[in-house]
């Protein structure tokens, strides 16, 4: 690897940090650009989920005033996504490489769904608890089953899996976005975290690769937090529509 590939890899690192910080869908940065420079797609799956650990856990100190109160819920569905994350992983060394590709894009498309009716669903989800008649809150399960899939597919690839949690956490959390975002930041380092213990040990990463986008994105995260805490919730949630749709199409066409 040249100066220039290097160059190119921590440049996309910084750019997936900060877009990774504020919605999700960074791995379509890095990912594609390790492809670019000869890493076959498994080496370059792993070593881009391993880098961008450090961003995550940089984007995720950077919303620290927003995660203030959220540390039982953070640790309820943060066992789910650690779970998700483990099995995500384990797939991904053990299934062919197109088992999720079909429905990825799917996904994607749903979450950005869920981020533009969000208000409404919250309110509806909201009059339903109130409406129960036996008094209970059912909607943590289904919020439950949801993160824990979306870790499993984190796990695996992890491309737009911010879109897909801040959809959920949106839609039954009532919580303003940047603190839905931070916990978002928080649940998707704890999917990667546990998928790069499993590469770590039993993968073959590329560990200059690794090194590259791990400071890239550690910058990245920094900055992306500094620019989302800013953004006001209408323009946090067109851009996480945008970024959603364009990471479904290039799914759909890589």
């Amino acid at each position: 690897m040249g100066p220039a590939e290097a160059t190119a890899i921590l440049a996309a690192g910084i750019a997936a940090g900060t877009i990774n910080a504020v919605v999700g869908s960074g791995s379509l940065i890095t990912f594609p650009t390790l492809l670019a420079f000869g890493l076959p797609p498994v080496v370059a799956n792993v070593s881009n989920n391993i880098g961008l650990v450090p961003g995550n856990l940089s984007g995720a100190y950077g919303y620290r005033r927003e995660l203030a109160g959220q540390r039982g819920r953070l640790i309820r569905l943060g066992m789910l996504s650690c779970a998700g994350g483990l099995a995500g992983a384990l797939l991904l060394l053990s299934l062919p490489a197109h088992a999720f590709q079909v429905i990825v894009p799917v996904l994607i498309l749903i979450a950005c769904v869920l981020v533009i009716v969000q208000p409404r669903l919250s309110a509806w989800v909201a009059a339903r608890r109130s409406r129960a008649a036996d008094g209970k809150d059912h909607g943590h399960l289904v919020l439950g089953a949801g993160v824990l899939g979306s870790a499993v597919y984190g796990g695996y690839f992890g491309a737009a899996q911010g879109v897909l949690v801040i959809g959920l956490l949106g839609t039954f959390i009532d919580e303003s976005l940047q603190r839905i975002n931070g916990a978002k930041n928080v649940l998707v380092a704890i999917v990667n975290g546990t998928a790069a213990v499993v590469y770590v040990i039993l993968a073959h990463p590329d560990w200059l690769a690794v090194l590259l986008i791990a400071v890239g994105s550690t910058i990245g995260g920094l900055l992306g937090a500094r620019v989302g805490r800013r953004l006001p919730p209408l323009a946090l949630r067109i851009l996480i529509v945008v970024i959603g749709l364009i990471a479904a199409v290039k799914l759909i066409f890589f």
